[in-house]
């Protein structure tokens, strides 16, 4: 599986997605697998990422392919419509991205001879184990025949969880959801100064954080947010301790219904770390903002590769958390830096590192430039993610590849 899969214009995979709001992951795969000639279809709901499946020339049907966890009623219907269009279509594949996309596939196809992947898209349901195990059991019960399911990974942790908890490794794939480069190359220096905004000069060491707030989830163990901005406000108010001409930019707002929790962030900044850190909201200007921080952090409890892809491509320094798919770009004071999840303490020694050692992070952001193109290519990922639909037919026996 790791030669260059080669051009096959035979092969006609159904993609599976709960969204057409968001995941633009999946149409740059998606986008990328039409030129190297696969036939692509895409199951999704109504919404504006419909026509740029089109425009890319992805087959789009509309439907949702998303198991409710409400509503009986509702997945009997969605089941009985994704079987309709598998039937209609006759796909080679079909090519889950979520959790709820693929647990719908799975019991709604169990008695159909079809291969199925789960693109899982980060580790968080690998973590905990009731979700693990849902994940794995559905695909043992709900199988016609032994073989039907296959898993791709996003991030080698979590194509070595697989292996550990007992899937054949011939079973598991890995193929990154790439990025663009051009994506996150700030073309024109931003009209928002965070300088500016500040009210700071050029000495000050300036932080900064991208990320959705994502309000805590108590069945999953979770008091702190999934994207640690707690953990960097506690890192921030030892920091300052030292180096009190330090200030740290939370951008981003809330995901979905986290006001609340946004606003409770914001407070205990305020009292933990005050007059140190910023919040300005959503911002549609991302690639102009990294390059105007001295050191980017993504202290996520739990992530694929994350907002480390975005920062890397700008020539951001970039400090991260040692989980899931971070290792894969970062290389400890190589390509950047890595710290341990949910500690706070050596987040904030890792930061005291980035501003007494200057020097050493403008060659930790080239060479970590340089691995975020390699290994997130677009190009190279959707020939992965060929090669191994290939690997599929030829064990599935569906096909001669």
């Amino acid at each position: 599986m790791s030669c260059r899969a080669t051009k096959n214009t035979s092969i006609k995979v159904l993609h599976l997605l709960k969204t057409s709001i968001g995941a633009s992951w999946a149409l740059r795969q998606t986008r990328e697998l039409v030129k190297l000639g696969v036939e692509v279809h895409v199951a999704l709901p109504d919404g504006p990422m419909v026509k740029k499946y089109e425009d890319a020339g992805v087959i789009t049907h509309i439907i949702d392919p998303a198991l409710s966890i409400r509503s009986f009623r509702k997945n009997q219907a969605r089941a009985a419509s994704l079987r309709s269009l598998v039937d209609t279509i006759k796909p080679d594949l079909i090519h889950s991205h979520f959790v709820a996309t693929t647990l719908l596939m799975r019991w709604a196809l169990r008695h159909k001879n079809i291969p199925r992947i789960f693109h899982v898209p980060g580790p968080l349901h690998l973590e905990h184990r009731l979700f693990r195990q849902i994940d794995l059991l559905s695909a043992k019960y709900c199988s016609q025949k032994s073989g039907s399911d296959y898993w791709l990974a996003s991030c080698k942790w979590t194509r070595d969880k697989y292996r550990s908890v007992g899937i054949n490794p011939t079973r598991v794939g890995l193929a990154y959801y790439g990025v663009n480069e051009e994506d996150f190359t700030a073309s024109a220096p931003s009209s928002f100064s965070i300088r500016k905004e500040l009210n700071c000069d050029e000495q000050t060491f300036v932080i900064g954080m991208v990320a959705y707030f994502y309000k805590p989830k108590a069945y999953l163990g979770q008091t702190r947010g999934l994207k640690g901005h707690e953990d960097l406000i506690d890192a921030m108010a030892i920091v300052t301790r030292k180096y009190p001409n330090v200030k740290c930019v939370f951008v981003g707002g809330p995901w979905a219904d986290a006001r609340q929790y946004f606003n409770k962030v914001v407070s205990y900044a305020e009292k933990t770390a005050p007059d140190v850190c910023f919040f300005t909201g959503f911002r549609s200007d991302i690639p102009t903002i990294y390059p105007q921080f001295d050191l980017a952090v993504h202290p996520s409890h739990s992530e694929n590769v994350g907002g480390a892809v975005e920062s890397m491509y700008a020539k951001t320094p970039t400090l991260a958390t040692n989980v899931g798919g971070f290792p894969d770009l970062i290389k400890h004071n190589e390509t950047g830096l890595l710290s341990a999840a949910k500690t706070p303490g050596e987040l904030a020694n890792r930061i005291l590192f980035a501003i007494e050692y200057r020097d050493k992070l403008k060659a930790f952001a080239d060479k970590g430039f340089q691995q975020v193109k390699k290994v997130m290519n677009v190009e190279n990922n959707a020939h992965e993610v060929l090669n191994f639909y290939q690997h599929i037919l030829k064990d599935f026996g569906n096909k001669s590849i």
